[in-house]
């Protein structure tokens, strides 16, 4: 197995958690934040009553536990592999925010909406298609 493939292949599968952990992350916050309700009073005490639901919501926990995993994943990748590839390699999580916003938000997508996160995975290939790094990094 050569280094390059090592990398390849470390570099893919965190990725594949950076953009699952980035994606339920935001549902969770979302789903959370649609239970707690809107924030209309911004009265002191109507904050802090928000607070208190926001504390106490656990999608709102697990969100922000992903969001975490998430960060530490980013972290460990741009240890290795270049900013230019990560960053829009990583752009997938616009394809998956609106599918898990369809599946457990019940949230309607527009084709219009669709066609756009179809060229956003076009360039996600493109982008994919190249070395992680090149730099020298390990």
């Amino acid at each position: 197995m050569t280094s390059e493939y090592r990398l390849r292949k470390r570099t893919y599968i965190l990725l594949v958690c950076l953009v699952l952990f980035n994606s339920v992350g935001n549902v969770l916050l979302s789903k959370g934040m649609k239970q707690v309700g809107e924030v209309a009073d911004f009265s002191p005490s109507a904050l802090v009553q928000m607070s208190f639901k926001v504390f106490l919501n656990a999608n709102i926990w697990l969100g922000m536990v992903s969001l975490l995993l998430f960060l530490v994943s980013y972290m460990l990748i741009l240890s290795w592999a270049d900013l230019s590839y990560v960053q829009p390699a990583s752009a997938m999580g616009y394809a998956i925010v609106p599918l898990l916003g369809y599946l457990l938000l019940g949230e309607l997508i527009p084709p219009t909406r669709w066609v756009g996160v179809l060229f956003i995975c076009a360039g996600v290939a493109l982008v994919g298609g190249t070395a992680p790094g090149t730099t020298g990094g390990k």
